[in-house]
């Protein structure tokens, strides 16, 4: 008990700031995908608008959406380059 009163707590993230990057950058990727799909609409139900399948909203956007949820997926199953730093002693090995 007194052991672990002594010992630091150190805040260790689940990912590296590289793999957050890159969720954030997936993140804004989809929701740039979501920009491109809004819109279209028209003011009168009775009149036919065929802006709503322009090629932006019908393949650029689903193609900038499904690309930023491959890129968050590769974010969160990245391994970092450096490896894991191994424990020093068996005491340390233990806790983990």
């Amino acid at each position: 008990m007194a052991d672990k009163k002594n010992q630091k707590s150190t805040l260790t993230f689940p990912m590296r700031k590289e793999n957050y990057m890159l969720l954030i950058g997936g993140v804004l990727l989809s929701l740039l995908g979501f920009i491109f799909m809004s819109g279209g609409a028209s003011d009168d139900p009775n009149v036919y608008n065929p802006e709503v399948f322009s090629f932006r909203r019908i393949t650029l956007g689903p193609v900038f959406v499904i690309g930023g949820y491959i890129v968050v997926l590769m974010s969160i199953l990245r391994k970092p380059k450096g490896g894991t730093k191994a424990p020093e002693n068996k005491a340390e090995e233990a806790e983990l």
